[in-house]
């Protein structure tokens, strides 16, 4: 399906011809025409499906039609600061040949950020893109007036919730106009999910495409090791390797730091990502890796779902992901766009059931590859046998006990 056969506005197709944006995606096709009826909308779909064009594109095309608005008309609600940035960044594509303004409005900058962001609050921007805590931030220091919106996006709305903003998201919705229309996007659907959809959405169309299944693109295999034998084990993998665009994921910022020293101290060009930085340091981060100044980035989950890099090569899970379905997300980061990519994960001896319950998810079972002669034996694979977990990631296992509102954390998630 082709996006003219949306009958899009004239000047909404210019500027997709201009990012050749040529075919929908499944979501895409979908998810439209539902947008331009007006209804209400929960859609379930992984990350790199398009699901950002889904609802973008037939906001600004009724934008259009309009002729603008007076105000800001669309609030899109979003985990992470990245994600912000990132859509505010695609806005700026779609909209160059429209008359529409939008923002990102996020935590973790300085007084003159502060104060940019208020600025196009108080003037109006047409979208809006913030992280729940900051908005909500500004919203109660009673300068800025959403009466005329009529959008509310919820986009990760699971990650947002697993991050702990359910309250934040519930007193945002409070203060916008009950006559709107609301979407919600998630890459998975827990009952939290659906305990939200039915507070806030009206009689809503459902859309579910393909989740939690990798790309066909992806070469999955796995390593089973001692928790001591991972670094050396990437920089054996990666040595020699003439790759340019490599993810590693880990748990906590603790090890994304020692993964990432010890990469430079073998000589790759590596940079971490994770929260400790600066804003500006972190889109500088990413903006280097974009363009191929990094070769290596090592990142918590932070980056997991929302950050739209092309072409990269490898993926490594440090950690095997808890959740099932995250795993999906992570090396869901290549094989974008039916390209070729490759995942690799270390398992430990605690996390071989969490390994099993990601097989039994995507219905594989992924290899698991010998280790390099050089290195020492790891632990048998034996998902069946019992181990002992007590302690084990404690911190993350309080959190989740807490989600929902329990452990709030405004501005993009500060533990990672």
């Amino acid at each position: 399906m082709n996006f003219s056969d949306f009958n899009f506005s004239t000047e909404v197709l210019e500027g997709l011809a201009a990012m050749r944006f040529e075919t929908a995606t499944p979501i895409q096709e979908k998810a439209v025409p539902i947008i331009q009826s007006g209804r209400d909308l929960i859609a379930c779909a992984q990350t790199g499906t398009g699901k950002t064009a889904a609802y973008l594109l037939p906001i600004l095309d009724k934008l259009v039609r309009k002729g603008g608005s007076s105000g800001t008309s669309t609030i899109i609600l979003v985990p992470t600061r990245e994600l912000a940035l990132q859509i505010d960044q695609q806005m700026e594509g779609f909209s160059y040949f429209l008359p529409v303004t939008s923002t990102a409005i996020y935590g973790g900058n300085d007084k003159a950020e502060w104060d940019r962001q208020k600025n196009s609050l108080v003037q109006g921007a047409d979208i809006v893109v913030a992280t729940p805590g900051r908005m909500l931030q500004h919203l109660s220091m009673g300068y800025v007036i959403f009466d005329q919106i009529e959008h509310l996006v919820l986009d990760e709305a699971d990650r947002m919730l697993d991050m702990g903003f359910f309250e934040d998201i519930m007193q945002v919705v409070l203060q916008l106009p009950k006559e709107r229309q609301t979407l919600m996007f998630s890459a998975t659907m827990p009952p939290k999910i659906r305990e939200m959809a039915q507070q806030i959405l009206k009689d809503p169309g459902e859309i579910s495409i393909a989740i939690s299944k990798p790309a066909e693109g992806i070469l999955q295999a796995a390593y089973v090791v001692y928790d001591h034998q991972k670094i050396e084990l990437i920089n054996r993998l990666l040595k020699g390797k003439n790759l340019t665009s490599i993810i590693i994921f880990s748990s906590t910022k603790q090890k994304v730091k020692e993964i990432a020293k010890s990469l430079a101290s073998n000589g790759f060009n590596s940079q971490a990502i994770h929260s400790d930085l600066e804003q500006a340091e972190r889109e500088q981060v990413l903006l280097d890796f974009r363009n191929r100044k990094v070769q290596i980035l090592v990142a918590t989950d932070i980056i997991a779902r929302g950050i739209d890099i092309k072409d990269i090569e490898l993926v490594i899970n440090f950690d095997v992901p808890r959740d099932a379905e995250d795993y999906v997300h992570r090396i869901g980061r290549t094989a974008r766009a039916k390209t070729q990519g490759v995942g690799l994960t270390f398992i430990n001896d605690k996390d071989q059931r969490d390994f099993r319950n990601i097989e039994r998810l995507i219905e594989t079972e992924i290899y698991k590859a010998p280790l390099p002669a050089e290195m020492a034996p790891g632990p048998e694979y034996n998902p069946d046998k019992r181990v002992d977990r007590s302690g084990d990631r404690s911190g993350k296992k309080t959190f989740r006990k807490k989600k929902g509102g329990g452990d709030r954390r405004p501005q993009g998630g500060n533990n990672q």
